[in-house]
């Protein structure tokens, strides 16, 4: 069963997507922004049930307070092609406060030159937003580039782990 809800944040409002696992937790399938470009949004189907990401509120709420530098949460990550989800995997890899090129994610998925699109594209394509850390992803002179949700956001989100570029 899909199951959603609505978190507030420092960003807005952000859209929880997920499966209803045991328990009657959510894993968690997307993480959306408002006005972000590809968000999820509510379907026909779908249930509210805010009490099933209690968990992924409540850790969402210590990054943003500065008191989480990892996320460990169940995540419901079935879609996507397997080029993807290696570059989605090697997001994962990037630690709190620090940023890499995509020229280096490139580099880690085996798809070094002209894959450098191929890997923005499956970047801009992360379903799961400041959990799975496409924002510290930057360009290769360490500028900020490309931002599903706006780069004002990745600035913001970089300043908060402190790498503020």
């Amino acid at each position: 069963m899909t199951v959603y809800a609505y978190v507030d944040g420092p960003l807005g409002e952000m859209l929880l997507v997920g499966r209803l696992a045991e328990g009657g937790r959510a894993a968690l399938r997307s993480l959306s922004l408002p006005g972000q470009k590809g968000a999820v949004g509510v379907e026909d189907g779908w249930t509210h049930a805010p009490g099933a990401f209690e968990e992924v509120a409540g850790q969402l709420g210590e990054y943003f307070a500065g008191r989480r530098d990892r996320f460990d949460l169940a995540l419901a990550t079935d879609g996507g092609t397997a080029f993807q989800q290696r570059v989605w995997a090697a997001l994962d890899e990037i630690p709190y406060g620090t940023t890499v090129s995509y020229g280096e994610i490139a580099r880690r998925v085996g798809s070094a030159g002209a894959g450098v699109r191929a890997v923005g594209t499956a970047i801009g394509r992360n379903p799961l937003l400041v959990v799975r850390p496409c924002h510290r992803v930057v360009g290769a002179d360490g500028s900020l580039r490309g931002y599903a949700a706006g780069l004002e956001r990745k600035e913001r989100l970089l300043g908060l782990e402190g790498a503020g570029v």
